[in-house]
């Protein structure tokens, strides 16, 4: 790809990712609302099993061990929806309009990703806010901190990315809605959010190992709570790719949903 190339493909990323933000400053009250979710896990599920042993590693309380779980939940919840978005805006008519301009289409769906790493920003907030309000004792380095944001980004736009290739394959708001329902608690509870991989069963570890979500679990305890990157660079390499991979699916697929 050419200089120009990469150039007008950005130009086009960031004029989508600017519209699609947008939506969101004139449609904040979706966020308060899904703000609810990670409170509830947080407060009401965190503090239950706070007293319970051999969950946590040793030295990390119960809290602490679930504020990035939670925190990647809430993106993955953010996220996973992306494709009813696209679903409505053809039929609204917006995406042929979209698609008939000159930007590409692999623009196209990494503009819409990138608003959906912007949402998942504004549940980092929410979380870290909620984090300190409960006595969380996490790392709030400058560094790490802008690290987790960078792996939110990623990690809601793999997310979305997916979403959007299903809805290449679902075509309809009602089929998006009942596989986004179908999916979102199976990534959750298949990853190491709210447990370590060695308490689950061999089946249940290979699902978890397989599950993009728990790499961006495992890279938000590291530079929230243990401080050790060993397998950061791990971390970081499966969620890049993976989204890597799904942005060019859903492009390649994208002119499926104005079939």
């Amino acid at each position: 790809m050419s200089k120009m190339s990469m150039r007008k493909f950005a130009s086009s990323a960031l004029t989508i990712a600017e519209m699609e933000a947008r939506k969101i400053r004139h449609s904040s009250s979706e966020l308060w609302i899904r703000a609810i979710q990670p409170a509830l896990w947080l407060i009401i599920f965190g503090e239950a099993l706070s007293k319970a042993r051999g969950i946590a590693p040793a030295g990390i309380s119960y809290i602490q061990f679930i504020t990035p779980g939670v925190l990647a939940q809430s993106v993955l919840f953010v996220a996973i929806f992306y494709g009813i978005t696209l679903v409505w805006e053809r039929d609204l008519g917006l995406l042929n309009k979209l698609m008939s301009t000159p930007s590409p289409r692999a623009s196209i769906i990494t503009g819409k990703a990138l608003a959906a790493g912007i949402r998942g920003i504004f549940q980092a907030i929410v979380v870290f806010a909620l984090a300190l309000i409960i006595g969380a004792n996490v790392r709030f380095s400058l560094y790490d901190v802008a690290g987790v944001f960078v792996v939110v980004i990623l990690l809601a736009m793999f997310f979305s990315s997916l979403s959007m290739f299903i809805a290449s394959l679902m075509k309809t708001r009602e089929r998006m809605m009942g596989i986004g329902q179908a999916i979102t608690m199976p990534l959750f509870f298949a990853s190491n959010a709210i447990y370590p991989m060695s308490l689950m069963p061999p089946w249940l570890q290979a699902i978890a190992v397989a599950n993009p979500l728990s790499y961006a679990v495992d890279a938000m305890r590291a530079m929230l709570l243990t401080g050790d990157y060993t397998y950061l660079p791990v971390d970081m390499l499966v969620l890049a790719s993976s989204t890597a991979a799904f942005i060019a699916l859903a492009s390649i697929a994208l002119r499926r949903i104005i079939e």
